[in-house]
Protein backbone atom coordinates (compact mmCIF):
# COMPACT_ATOMS: atom_id res chain seq x y z
CA UNK A 1 0.00 0.00 0.00
CA UNK A 2 1.35 3.40 -0.97
CA UNK A 3 1.27 6.18 1.61
CA UNK A 4 -0.74 9.35 1.05
CA UNK A 5 2.46 11.24 0.22
CA UNK A 6 3.53 8.60 -2.32
CA UNK A 7 0.10 8.80 -3.97
CA UNK A 8 0.42 12.58 -4.17
CA UNK A 9 3.89 12.28 -5.71
CA UNK A 10 2.64 9.77 -8.28
CA UNK A 11 -0.32 12.02 -9.16
CA UNK A 12 2.05 14.97 -9.59
CA UNK A 13 4.33 12.92 -11.86
CA UNK A 14 1.36 11.89 -14.04
CA UNK A 15 0.18 15.49 -14.19
CA UNK A 16 3.58 16.81 -15.28
CA UNK A 17 4.31 14.09 -17.85
CA UNK A 18 0.87 13.34 -19.33
CA UNK A 19 -1.28 16.49 -19.22
CA UNK A 20 -1.64 18.08 -22.70
CA UNK A 21 1.10 20.65 -23.15
CA UNK A 22 -1.03 23.81 -23.73
CA UNK A 23 -3.18 23.12 -20.67
CA UNK A 24 -0.18 22.20 -18.50
CA UNK A 25 2.00 25.19 -19.48
CA UNK A 26 -0.82 27.72 -19.16
CA UNK A 27 -2.03 26.12 -15.92
CA UNK A 28 1.42 26.74 -14.46
CA UNK A 29 1.99 30.02 -16.33
CA UNK A 30 -1.16 31.87 -15.22
CA UNK A 31 -0.36 31.87 -11.48
CA UNK A 32 3.29 32.52 -12.34
CA UNK A 33 2.36 35.49 -14.54
CA UNK A 34 0.23 36.84 -11.70
CA UNK A 35 3.15 36.34 -9.32
CA UNK A 36 5.52 38.18 -11.68
CA UNK A 37 3.02 40.99 -12.23
CA UNK A 38 2.56 41.40 -8.50
CA UNK A 39 6.33 41.45 -8.03
CA UNK A 40 6.49 44.23 -10.62
CA UNK A 41 3.67 46.02 -8.81
CA UNK A 42 5.95 46.22 -5.76
CA UNK A 43 8.20 48.47 -7.83
CA UNK A 44 5.44 50.23 -9.77
CA UNK A 45 3.56 51.10 -6.58
CA UNK A 46 6.69 52.64 -5.09
CA UNK A 47 7.39 54.50 -8.35
CA UNK A 48 3.83 55.82 -8.50
CA UNK A 49 3.49 57.02 -4.91
CA UNK A 50 7.06 58.33 -4.57
CA UNK A 51 6.58 60.14 -7.90
CA UNK A 52 3.99 62.34 -6.18
CA UNK A 53 6.75 63.78 -3.96
CA UNK A 54 9.31 65.15 -6.44
CA UNK A 55 11.41 64.31 -9.49
CA UNK A 56 14.42 63.64 -7.24
CA UNK A 57 12.39 61.21 -5.11
CA UNK A 58 11.21 59.46 -8.26
CA UNK A 59 14.81 59.11 -9.38
CA UNK A 60 15.69 57.49 -6.04
CA UNK A 61 13.42 54.54 -6.78
CA UNK A 62 15.29 53.97 -10.05
CA UNK A 63 18.65 54.18 -8.27
CA UNK A 64 17.68 51.65 -5.58
CA UNK A 65 16.14 49.33 -8.17
CA UNK A 66 19.72 48.31 -9.00
CA UNK A 67 20.17 47.17 -5.41
CA UNK A 68 16.90 45.22 -5.50
CA UNK A 69 18.07 43.59 -8.72
CA UNK A 70 21.20 42.33 -6.91
CA UNK A 71 19.05 40.81 -4.16
CA UNK A 72 16.81 39.24 -6.79
CA UNK A 73 19.83 37.98 -8.75
CA UNK A 74 21.14 35.98 -5.80
CA UNK A 75 17.66 34.73 -4.87
CA UNK A 76 16.88 33.64 -8.42
CA UNK A 77 20.29 32.00 -8.83
CA UNK A 78 19.75 29.86 -5.73
CA UNK A 79 16.05 29.25 -6.44
CA UNK A 80 16.40 28.39 -10.12
CA UNK A 81 19.61 26.44 -9.52
CA UNK A 82 18.03 24.24 -6.87
CA UNK A 83 14.63 24.17 -8.58
CA UNK A 84 15.96 22.81 -11.85
CA UNK A 85 17.79 20.00 -10.02
CA UNK A 86 14.73 19.32 -7.83
CA UNK A 87 12.36 19.10 -10.79
CA UNK A 88 14.60 16.72 -12.72
CA UNK A 89 15.09 14.66 -9.53
CA UNK A 90 11.33 14.38 -9.05
CA UNK A 91 10.98 13.42 -12.71
CA UNK A 92 13.35 10.51 -12.06
CA UNK A 93 11.76 9.69 -8.65
CA UNK A 94 14.49 10.90 -6.22
CA UNK A 95 12.62 12.83 -3.45
CA UNK A 96 15.49 12.75 -0.92
CA UNK A 97 17.74 14.64 -3.32
CA UNK A 98 14.96 17.21 -3.79
CA UNK A 99 14.84 17.96 -0.04
CA UNK A 100 18.63 18.21 0.17
CA UNK A 101 18.82 20.79 -2.58
CA UNK A 102 15.80 22.74 -1.31
CA UNK A 103 17.25 23.08 2.21
CA UNK A 104 20.70 24.00 0.95
CA UNK A 105 19.45 26.81 -1.28
CA UNK A 106 17.03 28.15 1.37
CA UNK A 107 19.55 28.48 4.20
CA UNK A 108 22.24 29.76 1.86
CA UNK A 109 19.84 32.53 0.77
CA UNK A 110 19.16 33.59 4.36
CA UNK A 111 22.88 33.79 5.08
CA UNK A 112 23.73 35.67 1.87
CA UNK A 113 20.87 38.15 2.46
CA UNK A 114 22.07 38.84 6.01
CA UNK A 115 25.64 39.51 4.84
CA UNK A 116 24.46 41.84 2.05
CA UNK A 117 22.15 43.70 4.44
CA UNK A 118 24.81 44.30 7.09
CA UNK A 119 27.50 45.36 4.61
CA UNK A 120 25.11 47.56 2.64
CA UNK A 121 23.84 49.45 5.70
CA UNK A 122 27.40 49.92 6.97
CA UNK A 123 28.39 51.69 3.73
CA UNK A 124 25.02 53.10 2.68
CA UNK A 125 26.07 56.53 1.38
CA UNK A 126 28.86 55.18 -0.78
CA UNK A 127 26.58 52.43 -2.05
CA UNK A 128 23.82 54.71 -3.35
CA UNK A 129 26.39 56.98 -5.00
CA UNK A 130 27.85 53.91 -6.72
CA UNK A 131 24.35 53.02 -7.96
CA UNK A 132 24.13 56.33 -9.84
CA UNK A 133 22.61 58.76 -7.33
CA UNK A 134 23.02 62.51 -7.81
CA UNK A 135 23.49 64.72 -4.74
CA UNK A 136 19.84 65.80 -4.82
CA UNK A 137 18.62 62.21 -5.15
CA UNK A 138 21.02 60.95 -2.42
CA UNK A 139 18.93 61.55 0.75
CA UNK A 140 15.86 59.96 -0.84
CA UNK A 141 17.85 56.94 -2.04
CA UNK A 142 19.46 56.43 1.38
CA UNK A 143 16.10 56.44 3.15
CA UNK A 144 14.60 53.97 0.66
CA UNK A 145 17.60 51.61 0.49
CA UNK A 146 17.93 51.27 4.28
CA UNK A 147 14.71 49.28 4.64
CA UNK A 148 15.35 47.25 1.49
CA UNK A 149 18.66 46.10 2.96
CA UNK A 150 17.02 45.21 6.28
CA UNK A 151 14.59 42.94 4.42
CA UNK A 152 17.25 41.37 2.16
CA UNK A 153 17.35 37.93 3.90
CA UNK A 154 13.56 37.61 3.64
CA UNK A 155 13.52 38.76 0.00
CA UNK A 156 16.22 36.30 -1.08
CA UNK A 157 14.81 33.28 0.72
CA UNK A 158 11.27 34.09 -0.49
CA UNK A 159 12.53 33.92 -4.07
CA UNK A 160 14.10 30.54 -3.35
CA UNK A 161 10.89 29.12 -1.86
CA UNK A 162 8.80 30.61 -4.66
CA UNK A 163 10.94 29.05 -7.39
CA UNK A 164 11.10 25.64 -5.72
CA UNK A 165 7.29 25.62 -5.52
CA UNK A 166 7.12 26.45 -9.23
CA UNK A 167 9.58 23.74 -10.19
CA UNK A 168 7.53 21.22 -8.22
CA UNK A 169 4.57 22.22 -10.40
CA UNK A 170 2.78 24.09 -7.59
CA UNK A 171 2.77 27.60 -8.99
CA UNK A 172 -0.58 28.45 -7.37
CA UNK A 173 0.95 28.06 -3.89
CA UNK A 174 3.82 30.35 -4.88
CA UNK A 175 1.32 32.89 -6.18
CA UNK A 176 -0.51 33.16 -2.83
CA UNK A 177 2.54 34.45 -0.96
CA UNK A 178 3.59 36.95 -3.60
CA UNK A 179 0.10 38.29 -4.30
CA UNK A 180 -0.58 38.84 -0.60
CA UNK A 181 2.69 40.71 -0.17
CA UNK A 182 2.10 42.80 -3.30
CA UNK A 183 -1.38 43.88 -2.25
CA UNK A 184 -0.09 44.76 1.22
CA UNK A 185 2.68 46.85 -0.37
CA UNK A 186 0.12 48.89 -2.32
CA UNK A 187 -1.92 49.52 0.84
CA UNK A 188 1.05 50.45 3.02
CA UNK A 189 2.77 52.79 0.54
CA UNK A 190 0.38 55.77 0.87
CA UNK A 191 0.01 55.16 4.62
CA UNK A 192 3.75 55.35 5.32
CA UNK A 193 4.73 57.88 2.62
CA UNK A 194 1.95 60.42 3.19
CA UNK A 195 0.01 59.38 6.32
CA UNK A 196 3.08 59.03 8.54
CA UNK A 197 5.13 61.57 6.55
CA UNK A 198 8.04 59.16 5.98
CA UNK A 199 8.56 60.07 2.31
CA UNK A 200 10.74 57.68 0.32
CA UNK A 201 11.71 55.89 3.53
CA UNK A 202 8.04 54.96 3.90
CA UNK A 203 8.09 53.30 0.48
CA UNK A 204 11.12 51.25 1.51
CA UNK A 205 9.51 50.25 4.82
CA UNK A 206 6.28 49.25 3.04
CA UNK A 207 8.21 47.07 0.59
CA UNK A 208 10.31 45.49 3.34
CA UNK A 209 7.32 44.61 5.53
CA UNK A 210 5.42 43.22 2.55
CA UNK A 211 8.35 40.99 1.66
CA UNK A 212 8.45 39.67 5.22
CA UNK A 213 4.76 38.78 5.04
CA UNK A 214 5.36 36.95 1.74
CA UNK A 215 8.22 35.08 3.41
CA UNK A 216 5.96 33.90 6.23
CA UNK A 217 3.22 32.69 3.89
CA UNK A 218 5.63 30.83 1.60
CA UNK A 219 7.42 29.20 4.53
CA UNK A 220 4.09 27.98 5.89
CA UNK A 221 3.57 25.97 2.68
CA UNK A 222 6.67 23.93 3.51
CA UNK A 223 5.93 23.63 7.21
CA UNK A 224 2.37 22.39 6.52
CA UNK A 225 3.58 19.63 4.20
CA UNK A 226 2.27 21.13 0.95
CA UNK A 227 5.53 20.35 -0.84
CA UNK A 228 7.43 17.21 -1.79
CA UNK A 229 10.79 18.74 -0.84
CA UNK A 230 11.30 19.57 2.85
CA UNK A 231 13.18 22.44 4.49
CA UNK A 232 15.32 21.38 7.44
CA UNK A 233 18.79 22.38 8.58
CA UNK A 234 19.69 18.68 8.90
CA UNK A 235 19.13 18.37 5.13
CA UNK A 236 21.74 21.06 4.34
CA UNK A 237 24.29 19.44 2.07
CA UNK A 238 27.55 18.08 3.36
CA UNK A 239 28.91 17.82 -0.18
CA UNK A 240 30.41 21.01 -1.64
CA UNK A 241 29.61 19.62 -5.09
CA UNK A 242 25.89 20.06 -4.35
CA UNK A 243 26.30 23.77 -3.66
CA UNK A 244 28.49 24.11 -6.76
CA UNK A 245 25.74 22.42 -8.82
CA UNK A 246 23.12 24.86 -7.47
CA UNK A 247 25.32 27.83 -8.29
CA UNK A 248 26.31 26.67 -11.78
CA UNK A 249 22.75 25.68 -12.70
CA UNK A 250 21.47 28.98 -11.34
CA UNK A 251 24.25 31.03 -12.92
CA UNK A 252 22.09 32.02 -15.93
CA UNK A 253 19.59 33.60 -13.53
CA UNK A 254 22.38 35.43 -11.75
CA UNK A 255 23.73 36.61 -15.08
CA UNK A 256 20.27 37.74 -16.15
CA UNK A 257 19.38 39.52 -12.89
CA UNK A 258 22.87 40.56 -11.82
CA UNK A 259 23.67 42.13 -15.14
CA UNK A 260 20.25 43.79 -15.05
CA UNK A 261 21.35 45.45 -11.81
CA UNK A 262 24.67 46.54 -13.29
CA UNK A 263 22.95 47.71 -16.48
CA UNK A 264 20.43 49.72 -14.45
CA UNK A 265 23.28 51.35 -12.54
CA UNK A 266 25.08 52.20 -15.79
CA UNK A 267 21.86 53.56 -17.26
CA UNK A 268 21.52 55.87 -14.25
CA UNK A 269 25.15 56.97 -14.59
CA UNK A 270 24.70 57.59 -18.33
CA UNK A 271 21.52 59.63 -17.71
CA UNK A 272 22.98 61.60 -14.78
CA UNK A 273 24.75 64.29 -16.89
CA UNK A 274 21.32 65.23 -18.32
CA UNK A 275 19.84 65.93 -14.87
CA UNK A 276 17.31 64.44 -12.47
CA UNK A 277 14.61 64.52 -15.16
CA UNK A 278 16.64 62.11 -17.33
CA UNK A 279 17.32 59.74 -14.42
CA UNK A 280 13.63 59.78 -13.47
CA UNK A 281 12.51 59.32 -17.11
CA UNK A 282 14.67 56.27 -17.76
CA UNK A 283 13.69 54.85 -14.36
CA UNK A 284 9.99 55.13 -15.25
CA UNK A 285 10.49 53.52 -18.68
CA UNK A 286 12.48 50.69 -17.12
CA UNK A 287 9.81 50.05 -14.49
CA UNK A 288 6.97 49.97 -17.01
CA UNK A 289 8.83 47.49 -19.19
CA UNK A 290 9.81 45.35 -16.24
CA UNK A 291 6.05 45.02 -15.78
CA UNK A 292 5.54 44.00 -19.43
CA UNK A 293 8.52 41.69 -19.41
CA UNK A 294 7.09 39.97 -16.34
CA UNK A 295 4.43 38.52 -18.65
CA UNK A 296 7.11 36.93 -20.86
CA UNK A 297 8.99 35.76 -17.77
CA UNK A 298 5.78 34.39 -16.26
CA UNK A 299 4.98 32.31 -19.33
CA UNK A 300 8.62 31.18 -19.47
CA UNK A 301 8.65 30.21 -15.81
CA UNK A 302 5.44 28.24 -16.34
CA UNK A 303 7.36 26.36 -19.03
CA UNK A 304 10.45 25.64 -16.89
CA UNK A 305 9.04 22.89 -14.61
CA UNK A 306 7.41 21.26 -17.66
CA UNK A 307 10.78 21.18 -19.42
CA UNK A 308 12.71 19.95 -16.37
CA UNK A 309 10.23 17.27 -15.33
CA UNK A 310 9.85 15.83 -18.82
CA UNK A 311 13.56 16.05 -19.59
CA UNK A 312 14.22 14.07 -16.41
CA UNK A 313 11.57 11.54 -17.50
CA UNK A 314 13.13 11.35 -21.02
CA UNK A 315 9.97 12.64 -22.71
CA UNK A 316 11.88 14.88 -25.07
CA UNK A 317 9.01 15.41 -27.51
CA UNK A 318 7.06 17.10 -24.70
CA UNK A 319 10.00 19.42 -23.95
CA UNK A 320 10.07 20.50 -27.60
CA UNK A 321 6.30 20.95 -27.82
CA UNK A 322 6.25 22.98 -24.61
CA UNK A 323 9.01 25.26 -25.90
CA UNK A 324 7.19 26.01 -29.17
CA UNK A 325 3.88 26.62 -27.41
CA UNK A 326 5.49 28.92 -24.84
CA UNK A 327 6.99 31.15 -27.53
CA UNK A 328 3.68 31.32 -29.40
CA UNK A 329 1.67 32.15 -26.27
CA UNK A 330 4.20 34.77 -25.18
CA UNK A 331 4.15 36.43 -28.59
CA UNK A 332 0.35 36.75 -28.58
CA UNK A 333 0.23 38.21 -25.07
CA UNK A 334 3.07 40.66 -25.59
CA UNK A 335 1.79 41.86 -28.96
CA UNK A 336 -1.48 42.87 -27.30
CA UNK A 337 0.22 44.49 -24.30
CA UNK A 338 2.85 46.33 -26.35
CA UNK A 339 0.16 47.68 -28.68
CA UNK A 340 -1.93 48.97 -25.77
CA UNK A 341 1.15 50.49 -24.13
CA UNK A 342 2.22 52.22 -27.33
CA UNK A 343 -1.23 53.74 -27.76
CA UNK A 344 -1.22 55.14 -24.22
CA UNK A 345 2.45 55.94 -23.79
CA UNK A 346 2.12 59.59 -22.81
CA UNK A 347 -0.58 58.80 -20.25
CA UNK A 348 1.42 55.94 -18.77
CA UNK A 349 4.56 58.03 -18.30
CA UNK A 350 2.65 60.96 -16.79
CA UNK A 351 0.88 58.59 -14.43
CA UNK A 352 4.20 58.12 -12.63
CA UNK A 353 5.54 61.67 -12.95
CA UNK A 354 3.54 64.48 -14.54
CA UNK A 355 6.51 66.56 -15.63
CA UNK A 356 6.99 67.82 -19.20
CA UNK A 357 10.77 67.45 -19.02
CA UNK A 358 10.51 63.85 -17.81
CA UNK A 359 7.89 62.95 -20.44
CA UNK A 360 9.91 64.45 -23.31
CA UNK A 361 12.88 62.23 -22.45
CA UNK A 362 10.87 59.12 -21.59
CA UNK A 363 8.58 58.86 -24.64
CA UNK A 364 11.16 58.13 -27.41
CA UNK A 365 12.76 55.40 -25.28
CA UNK A 366 9.30 54.08 -24.41
CA UNK A 367 8.22 53.76 -28.04
CA UNK A 368 11.32 51.89 -29.16
CA UNK A 369 11.14 49.62 -26.15
CA UNK A 370 7.54 48.71 -27.09
CA UNK A 371 8.82 47.38 -30.43
CA UNK A 372 11.70 45.49 -28.79
CA UNK A 373 9.29 43.84 -26.34
CA UNK A 374 8.09 41.56 -29.17
CA UNK A 375 11.52 39.88 -29.13
CA UNK A 376 11.18 38.78 -25.51
CA UNK A 377 9.35 35.43 -26.03
CA UNK A 378 12.32 34.01 -27.97
CA UNK A 379 14.92 35.56 -25.64
CA UNK A 380 13.22 34.31 -22.49
CA UNK A 381 12.28 30.86 -23.74
CA UNK A 382 15.71 30.05 -25.17
CA UNK A 383 17.43 30.99 -21.94
CA UNK A 384 14.96 29.14 -19.71
CA UNK A 385 15.00 26.02 -21.89
CA UNK A 386 18.75 25.54 -21.49
CA UNK A 387 18.66 26.31 -17.77
CA UNK A 388 15.78 23.89 -17.16
CA UNK A 389 17.55 20.94 -18.76
CA UNK A 390 20.89 21.63 -17.08
CA UNK A 391 22.75 23.14 -20.05
CA UNK A 392 24.17 25.87 -17.85
CA UNK A 393 26.99 27.06 -20.14
CA UNK A 394 24.66 27.85 -23.03
CA UNK A 395 22.04 29.29 -20.67
CA UNK A 396 24.60 31.52 -18.97
CA UNK A 397 25.93 32.83 -22.28
CA UNK A 398 22.45 33.69 -23.54
CA UNK A 399 21.44 35.29 -20.25
CA UNK A 400 24.51 37.55 -20.41
CA UNK A 401 23.84 38.76 -23.96
CA UNK A 402 20.99 41.21 -23.40
CA UNK A 403 22.18 43.18 -20.37
CA UNK A 404 25.87 42.38 -20.54
CA UNK A 405 27.59 41.47 -23.78
CA UNK A 406 25.55 43.94 -25.83
CA UNK A 407 23.98 46.52 -23.52
CA UNK A 408 27.07 47.47 -21.51
CA UNK A 409 29.25 48.37 -24.54
CA UNK A 410 26.29 50.17 -26.13
CA UNK A 411 25.54 52.32 -23.06
CA UNK A 412 29.23 53.20 -22.83
CA UNK A 413 29.60 54.13 -26.51
CA UNK A 414 26.27 55.41 -27.86
CA UNK A 415 25.80 58.36 -25.43
CA UNK A 416 29.23 59.63 -26.51
CA UNK A 417 28.11 59.47 -30.14
CA UNK A 418 24.40 60.37 -29.96
CA UNK A 419 24.17 62.14 -26.60
CA UNK A 420 20.87 61.60 -24.78
CA UNK A 421 19.51 59.55 -27.71
CA UNK A 422 22.25 57.01 -27.01
CA UNK A 423 20.85 56.59 -23.50
CA UNK A 424 17.31 56.19 -24.85
CA UNK A 425 18.05 53.63 -27.59
CA UNK A 426 20.76 51.40 -26.09
CA UNK A 427 18.37 48.83 -24.60
CA UNK A 428 16.22 48.22 -27.73
CA UNK A 429 19.36 47.77 -29.83
CA UNK A 430 20.77 45.31 -27.27
CA UNK A 431 17.48 43.35 -27.41
CA UNK A 432 17.67 43.08 -31.20
CA UNK A 433 21.28 41.86 -31.20
CA UNK A 434 20.47 39.30 -28.48
CA UNK A 435 17.57 37.99 -30.56
CA UNK A 436 19.85 37.30 -33.52
CA UNK A 437 22.16 35.29 -31.25
CA UNK A 438 19.38 33.30 -29.52
CA UNK A 439 17.61 32.03 -32.65
CA UNK A 440 20.35 29.64 -33.94
CA UNK A 441 20.96 28.30 -30.42
CA UNK A 442 17.27 27.50 -30.07
CA UNK A 443 16.97 25.90 -33.54
CA UNK A 444 20.00 23.66 -32.93
CA UNK A 445 18.73 22.36 -29.59
CA UNK A 446 15.20 21.70 -30.83
CA UNK A 447 16.75 19.49 -33.53
CA UNK A 448 18.84 17.79 -30.82
CA UNK A 449 15.66 17.03 -28.84
CA UNK A 450 14.20 15.36 -31.95
CA UNK A 451 17.26 13.13 -32.22
CA UNK A 452 17.12 12.21 -28.53
CA UNK A 453 13.42 11.36 -28.79
CA UNK A 454 14.10 9.13 -31.81
CA UNK A 455 16.74 7.21 -29.83
CA UNK A 456 14.38 6.70 -26.88
CA UNK A 457 11.62 5.46 -29.23
CA UNK A 458 14.13 3.01 -30.72
CA UNK A 459 14.92 1.67 -27.23
CA UNK A 460 18.36 3.29 -27.09
CA UNK A 461 19.81 5.61 -24.43
CA UNK A 462 19.62 9.33 -25.34
CA UNK A 463 22.92 10.89 -26.31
Amino acid sequence: MMSQQENAQKAQFIKMTQTPIPRLVMGLAVPTILSMLITSIYNLADTFFVGQLSTSASGAVGVVSSLMAVIQAIGFMLGHGAGSVISRSLGSGDTHKASRFASTSFFTAIGAGAVLGVCGIAGLTGLVRLLGSTETILPHARAYAFYILLAAPFMMSSLVMNNILRYEGKASFAMVGLVTGGLLNILLDPLFIFGLGMGTGGAGLATGLSQMVSFGILLSMYLRGKTVSKLALKNYTRAPADLVLILTTGLPSFGRQGLASFASMMLNVAARPYGDAAVAAMSIVSRIFQFLQSVALGVGQGFQPVASYNYGAQKFHRVRAACIFTMEAGMVLLTVLAGLSLAGGDTLVRLFRDDDAVTAIALPAFQWQCAATLLQPVLVCSNMLFQSVGKSVRATFLSCCRQGIFFIPLILVLPRVWGLAGVQYSQPIADLLSFFVAVPFMAQFLAELDRMEARVQAGQAPE
